[in-house]
């Protein structure tokens, strides 16, 4: 666990960018990195997919947030979540994630290790995954939805205590 006198976050931003909506954690990870001062406790990577090279970080952070596609909910595109690990089982299906190691499989790891942290994933439903050709960019409805996911992000690292403030353009 991180010092106790100051606690840490870190947001993984999970995603390809070269697969449409499966980028809108990069696309998350590019505006805050653009539009918002980030405070030295709070580390964000742009993870591509999660592997179990991540698992160092639940022992070193407090706050591990993913930001990730998310498939199968029924719900529109562009429509933001957030859920507990466990709510993004081991499982396809709504509410799972669009890449095979899923937060609660790093969780399970470090757990494991005897490792500790808060966990939780904020993601979007998608409208096109995986588009036939390499495509750059996000379909129109996550596209106009990303500040909120943005937002979102802000919100929970906010209400753990990590004030990310708005650059002044």
């Amino acid at each position: 666990m991180a010092d106790a006198g100051q606690r840490r976050a870190v947001v993984f931003c999970v995603g390809n960018r070269l697969m449409l909506d499966d980028g809108v954690g990069p696309a998350v990870y590019d505006r805050l990195v653009a539009d918002y001062l980030i405070p030295d406790n709070v580390q964000l990577f742009d993870v591509g997919c999660m592997s179990l090279d991540m698992l160092p970080y639940v022992d070193d952070y407090d706050v591990v947030l993913t930001v990730d596609a998310v498939d199968g909910t029924g719900d529109a595109p562009g429509t933001v979540y957030r859920f507990e690990p466990d709510a993004m089982a081991r499982h396809s299906g709504p509410e799972a994630s669009l890449h095979d190691l899923k937060l609660v499989d790093l969780f399970d790891a470090a757990s494991l290790m005897g490792f500790e942290a808060e966990g939780y994933c904020l993601g979007m439903q998608v409208g096109n995954p995986s588009p036939s050709e390499f495509t750059v960019g996000l379909t129109p409805e996550c596209a106009e939805a990303l500040p909120l996911l943005v937002e979102t992000v802000v919100a929970e690292l906010h209400r753990r205590g990590f004030v990310l403030e708005k650059k002044i353009s």
